[in-house]
């Protein structure tokens, strides 16, 4: 499995329609941290500003602009950022997710899409890897995700048996396809673990690592994976991925660990044996270095409650989002 597929494997994602949103006038909403959702959005109608906390600019956004939201950080969303915003708990009651939430009046602004929660301990690391906004902008971009949410909206708006599996098959699609136009992107920063895994020379050492995490990886033998040498692969990764390689394949091993904690009986010291580690008291201190809790600890923690919530969640959305299709497809 290649490292992109592998990070949202971990991530667990279960996708539906979220609400949409219909706004005219003048506008501002504020949304909040977004409590591991990674949200995927396509403008049908007007444009409007988007700001994401972190990004230093605003990105404008017109009719047949997709945007991704993989790392669950607080936005805005506005027709002007010169205006005060409001909290989209004025908007967007908890109890009514899936429905087609009208801002004001008027209805010139019109966004549909989907939105994934993610479950885990480790979610938050992971999103972390994820840039903060994707922008597709390009038409002929655009073309390729338009397919996906015209397909997702009929499967939506006339089911028939396995249509609700369809589209979420094409809510992870749609977020897959994003994050890889992003990566052929050739303006802006070239910065973060996507840019990395995508480069010619950092992307052989990365997938090496998520193909043998156990291997006794050391720098020499990352840096041959580059085809470079120990100083300018060290320099190179680190101005990339924001972090060393062998901090990078103890973050990895962990993240692997945590997972199965959470989701497997395996004893502590299987998983310490299997990731390479001969000493499980070595294993220990590393995972509550990099995980912030001992791995008995983290294996403990409670994720029936999250996990139940994200079930809940999608079989309200499957019923509600008939009333979403019907009114972005007239």
């Amino acid at each position: 499995m290649d490292p992109l597929s592998e990070v949202l494997s971990l991530l667990k994602p279960r996708s539906y329609v979220s609400a949409g949103v219909e706004a005219g006038g003048e506008w501002s909403i504020q949304f909040p941290d977004q409590n591991k959702l990674i949200k995927c959005y396509a403008v049908v109608s007007g444009e409007c500003w988007l700001a994401v906390e972190g990004v230093p600019d605003a990105v404008y956004m017109t009719k047949g602009d997709c945007f991704v939201l993989p790392s669950g950080r607080p936005f805005r969303l506005a027709s002007d950022m010169a205006l005060t915003p409001e909290p989209s708990s004025n908007y967007f009651p908890p109890s009514r997710p899936g429905t087609v939430v009208k801002i004001k009046d008027g209805g010139d602004f019109f966004l549909v899409g989907s939105r994934f929660g993610v479950s885990g301990g480790h979610a938050e690391t992971l999103m972390g890897m994820l840039p903060p906004i994707v922008h597709i902008h390009n038409e002929t971009e655009q073309a390729a995700l338009r397919w996906s949410v015209e397909r997702m909206m009929q499967e939506l708006h006339d089911p028939e048996p396995g249509s609700f599996l369809i589209a979420q098959h094409l809510a992870h699609m749609m977020l897959v396809q994003a994050l890889r136009l992003h990566v052929k992107d050739e303006g802006g920063s070239r910065t973060g673990w996507l840019f990395g895994v995508a480069d010619n020379q950092l992307g052989p050492a990365i997938r090496a690592i998520h193909a043998d995490p156990a291997y006794r990886w050391t720098l020499q033998r990352l840096a041959e994976r580059a085809c470079m040498s120990r100083s300018a692969f060290a320099l190179k990764f680190r101005e990339t991925i924001g972090t060393s390689p062998m901090d990078y394949v103890t973050r990895w091993r962990m993240l692997l660990a945590g997972d199965r904690l959470e989701n497997s009986s395996d004893s502590v010291s299987v998983i310490s044996l299997s990731l390479g580690y001969e000493s499980e008291s070595a294993f220990s201190v590393a995972f509550k270095r990099v995980m912030g809790a001992s791995p008995r600890q983290y294996g403990r923690r409670p994720a029936a409650a999250s996990s139940a919530r994200s079930l809940h969640i999608n079989r309200v959305s499957q019923s509600s989002s008939l009333s979403l299709m019907d009114a972005a497809a007239d």
